[in-house]
């Protein structure tokens, strides 16, 4: 942890201020340079999920209730949130590690979500089991994450420990999004594909870590304090499927308040980090700050494609085709939902 010392002839006034004042000598009050943090990643980090965004005039969905924001507010530190929405491996060398310096301080990074290609994968998971390819979907993410994940990983750890090598960094993992429940009406999450697709996150965040403390730096593993507060859970973390549909299987406000910023801030500061109101408020009053910051990268952030989970289309062509060779019919709810229970047992 970096502290920045206070000046000696400010520490010597306080512990001598009767003789100083009388030899008619003014010390003049100092101000310490506010920490600098830098947050990179995805969508994660950004905010996305919670439903209110910084006017910073790109798709990042940057928040000031995402964790970033409510950690530098707890610590009255300076942020340049630099996170964005469908960010990948890649995206984050060309438009993030600029932000990077030897004098910075702090550092936070979730990525790797995008590049296992998680949004499509729930996507096709998403659809009933008759209409979907759930299996191969995850077979893929998961050879990624086992086959060209680590080298990425490991030249990315290495660029930010070279752009910044006095700041304490922690990477930031995925929590499982389900516990063996969907609520939501308009999705087909089976119980056994929920569990190959935590799985696929557990098998991310050991690949985060394993690399992570390779590089000397922290990981902040977000399974256990997520809990009890996935999809559908009380309370629920984790959006489902949601309105805008971009919102969907991203931690909402509670998520990044009440999950993701006492563990981060604990890593990344190395003591307990606690999220009141207040600090609330002076995270919405920083959100000109972090929009003005991030306006500099527009240009670069325009760049990143969003990669977000689609809803059902039972009306779309991949589903009637299999629809007609089955012989459903997909206007009757009872007959779509029969043949994915038929089909999901198989």
């Amino acid at each position: 942890m970096h502290r920045t010392p206070r000046p000696r002839l400010v520490r010597l006034a306080a512990v001598c201020a009767g003789p100083v004042l009388a030899l008619g000598l003014v010390v003049a009050p100092t101000t310490a340079q506010a920490v600098t943090y830098v947050a990179l990643g995805d969508s994660y980090s950004s905010g996305l999920g919670t439903r209110s965004y910084l006017d910073d005039g790109t798709e990042c969905r940057r928040s000031a209730q995402s964790y970033p924001a409510l950690v530098a507010a707890a610590r009255g530190w300076s942020l340049d949130l630099r996170a964005c929405s469908g960010a990948t491996i890649p995206d984050v060398r060309a438009a993030q590690l600029g932000a990077l310096s030897t004098s910075t301080q702090k550092v936070t990074l979730s990525v790797g979500g995008n590049d296992a290609g998680f949004a499509d994968v729930l996507t096709e998971c998403a659809l009933p089991a008759w209409a979907s390819d759930c299996d191969a979907a995850i077979d893929q993410a998961q050879a990624t994450i086992s086959g060209t994940l680590p080298s990425a990983l490991s030249s990315l750890y290495a660029q930010i420990g070279s752009r910044a090598p006095s700041a304490d960094v922690v990477v930031v993992g995925y929590p499982r999004v389900f516990m063996g429940e969907d609520c939501n009406a308009l999705t087909w999450f089976s119980p056994e594909e929920q569990t190959r697709l935590n799985a696929t996150a557990d098998r991310l965040n050991s690949l985060l870590a394993a690399r992570a403390s390779a590089a000397g730096f922290r990981f902040a593993n977000p399974t256990s304090a997520f809990t009890g507060h996935a999809v559908c859970d009380d309370p629920e973390w984790l959006n489902g499927l949601s309105n805008p549909v971009e919102e969907s299987y991203h931690p909402n406000v509670a998520g990044h308040r009440d999950g993701y910023a006492p563990l981060v801030g604990a890593r990344v500061a190395s003591t307990s980090v606690r999220i009141t109101a207040a600090t609330e408020e002076q995270a919405e009053q920083d959100a000109d700050v972090l929009a003005d910051r991030a306006r500099r990268h527009t240009a670069a952030d325009r760049r990143i494609e969003p990669q977000e989970f689609q809803a059902p289309d039972l009306d779309s062509p991949q589903v009637q085709r299999a629809a007609r060779r089955l012989g459903i019919d997909t206007s009757d709810r009872a007959e779509v939902d029969r043949f994915d229970r038929r089909f999901a047992a198989r």
